[in-house]
């Protein structure tokens, strides 16, 4: 967090030394003499207006919470409802009115 905020006070000042310094003649550093006040008192509120800003929390929602999959050992007999939910999850084109699923080969096999 401090990191930040030094960083951004850094670059408010390389800002301002930049405005500071575009003076050429002495004429024109008299007459912005009595006015790098000014620019000083801007860049200090632009830093605490972006430096605020960058120090929010920032909220998350929480993660997701792992549910793991239900472990078979074996398959489960035909037309139970373990069958079904093995199936089902385990072959996208699963069909429960017949019990067939659709390879990648195009062909049509029961579901065991």
């Amino acid at each position: 967090m401090m990191k930040k905020i030094a960083v951004t006070s850094l670059a408010v000042a390389l800002t301002a030394g930049a405005v500071m310094a575009s003076a050429t003649t002495d004429a024109e550093a008299r007459r912005w003499h009595h006015q790098n006040g000014w620019a000083a008192a801007g860049g200090f509120v632009a830093g605490a207006i972006v430096g605020s800003a960058l120090t929010q929390p920032r909220y998350y929602e929480p993660a997701p919470q792992y549910v793991p999959a239900p472990a078979y050992y074996g398959r489960p007999a035909p037309w139970t409802p373990e069958w079904y939910r093995y199936c089902s999850s385990r072959y996208r084109s699963f069909d429960p009115a017949t019990g067939y699923f659709r390879t990648h080969s195009g062909r049509v096999k029961f579901c065991r």
